[in-house]
């Protein structure tokens, strides 16, 4: 089993910066990729970032430029940066993880935080 528990959100004017953390413990296995989705209140959940082991790192067209994801791999930690933020990007957003890269792409893990709000101010 792998608990994943994110912190840092909150209320920010738009313009504004937030970072956001997670944290996995417990895990038996290798955590190779680990990624962060949110999901708008009426939307769909989509992926925002992601990021390998290797580094490999990828975004959505919607928050390049602005987000940086970064991860601690000694710490099982993930980390996202998030600058100039807008409107659109208040959600309640997920840390997930899973020793398959493909899972956390496809959103299909079972290895979840409990999210945390980002809400933007406009």
């Amino acid at each position: 089993q792998v608990q994943l528990v994110e912190s840092g959100g909150g209320l920010v004017q738009a313009g504004g910066s937030l970072r956001l953390s997670c944290a996995a413990s417990g895990s038996r296995f290798r955590i190779n990729a680990m990624g962060w989705y949110r999901q708008a209140p009426g939307k769909q959940r989509e992926l925002v970032a992601y990021i390998t082991n290797g580094g490999t790192t990828n975004y959505a067209d919607s928050v390049k430029g602005r987000f940086t994801i970064s991860s601690d791999n000694a710490k099982n930690t993930v980390l996202l940066q998030m600058k100039s933020l807008q409107s659109e990007d208040t959600a309640v957003y997920y840390c997930c993880a899973d020793t398959i890269l493909a899972r956390v792409i496809r959103g299909t893990t079972d290895y979840w935080g409990q999210g945390t709000q980002v809400t933007v101010s406009s």
